[in-house]
């Protein structure tokens, strides 16, 4: 195959990954919008639906260890499919309901198995065709679907409210998906083996190509500390992110005591800036791989810098009374813990694995993480805002798990045995 066709091929794989992102943090991004009219309209309390989401997020989790199994056999094009189908299930459903488990079993698996199928399939196959010097740069280009759909989603689901029914907008967003996630799926690429093809951005220097050949079982795999540090990195970051993902606003509203206008305005500054952040972060990553000893060992680099960022994010957050342009500059540095955590982890992981089992590998580091850290972090946000009255203690909490994070990246290993 010659070079220009085999780089039009992994430009494929990077459109459907966006798209699948942008579909997945689509479904992040609008539960929140929607949570207020849902609440209000059907007569329940915030609690009861937000158990929903935390549902459906656990469902999203077993999915994910599945939907990784598919990928490294068949690669992402039946892993699309399948969400194409149950994500846009999971919004119209949902928009029909008039009792409580109407709305909480369709939510729960259809939104569970349809956003499941995307985050481990968006990865893992940007980091299948792309490695070394290119991998951070094309995943910040994937990535970019995330601040997208939290910018274009979430105030247009709230232009929406402000004339219709909530019902609607679900009934748009069910739209929306299915259109994205089938046009996801007919891009979608298998895997470069099949066509005959190494991945794009091979570091002659290190040992990458040797890793792709050895296949791991899970057993193995999850035998060395590599992947535990992986997953205790991304566990206490997710732990802190989604923290301040969830309480972020209502810490502005109650604690600052700004209009939610001014709040849900700042918070979009994450996602507007994440836009930027993220294929510049990507580039720079990939900077710091090709001027490292390995990619393990730059991959690491990126993964202790991130959290780090995350702690200053948040002691600028906590000294918003001084000055409203410390949250502006809180939000700014969030953007860029986001652009480099997420992939930067499974890039740390393609490094120390290869690319031939890495699916089924980290869709099962995936269970752990995203079955554990959401529930965690949302939960314990609320419940320290509950004990004091105030969320500085919730932020203090979130500091420091981005600090643990930074600590256990700075000790992962740069290589794991095997047999």
């Amino acid at each position: 195959m010659d070079e220009r066709k085999a780089k039009h091929l992994g430009h494929m794989v990077v459109l459907a990954s966006w798209l699948a992102v942008f579909c997945l943090f689509g479904y992040r991004s609008t539960f929140s919008v929607l949570l207020g009219p849902m609440s209000k309209g059907l007569g329940w309390s915030v609690s009861q639906l937000s158990l929903g989401y935390s549902l459906m997020m656990t469902v999203y989790a077993i999915t994910a260890f599945f939907s990784g199994m598919i990928i490294d056999k068949w690669g992402t094009k039946p892993a699309y499919a399948i969400g194409s189908v149950c994500a846009a299930l999971g919004f119209y459903i949902t928009s029909n309901a008039q009792t409580y488990l109407s709305y909480l079993i369709p939510y729960v698996i259809f939104a569970g198995i349809g956003t499941g199928m995307l985050w481990v399939s968006s990865t893992v196959s940007v980091r299948k065709w792309y490695v070394g010097k290119s991998y951070a740069t094309m995943w910040g280009f994937a990535f970019m679907g995330a601040p997208v759909a939290q910018v274009i989603l979430s105030l247009g689901v709230k232009k929406v409210l402000l004339t219709m029914d909530w019902r609607l907008a679900m009934k748009g967003l069910a739209v929306v998906v299915f259109i994205a996630l089938v046009i996801a799926a007919m891009v979608a690429k298998k895997n470069p083996q099949d066509y005959g093809l190494e991945p794009f951005g091979l570091v002659k220097t290190g040992n990458s190509s040797k890793k792709d050949e050895y296949v791991w079982t899970l057993r193995e795999a999850f035998s060395k500390p590599a992947i535990w540090g992986a997953i205790v990195a991304f566990l206490t970051s997710m732990v802190a992110e989604f923290l301040i993902w969830t309480q972020v606003v209502m810490y502005w509203t109650r604690d600052i005591k700004l209009s939610l206008d001014t709040a849900t305005n700042l918070y979009v500054i994450i996602g507007v800036a994440g836009i930027f952040t993220m294929p510049l972060m990507g580039k720079i990553a990939d900077h710091i791989v090709t001027k490292s000893i390995s990619e393990a060992k730059g991959r690491k680099t990126v993964l202790i810098f991130a959290p780090i960022m995350g702690v200053i994010a948040c002691i600028f957050l906590l000294s918003t009374k001084s000055t409203m342009a410390f949250s502006g500059i809180a939000c700014l540095l969030f953007a860029v813990y986001w652009a480099i955590e997420p992939g930067g982890v499974a890039g740390y992981a393609g490094s120390i694995y290869g690319g031939k089992t890495l699916g089924k590998i980290w869709g099962a580091a995936t269970l752990i993480v995203m079955g554990i850290g959401p529930a965690v972090g949302s939960f314990m946000g609320g419940y320290l805002f509950d004990l004091s009255g105030n969320y500085q203690n919730s932020i203090i909490f979130a500091t420091c798990s981005f600090a643990i994070s930074a600590v256990v990246a700075f000790f992962l290993p740069l290589s794991a045995e095997h047999k």
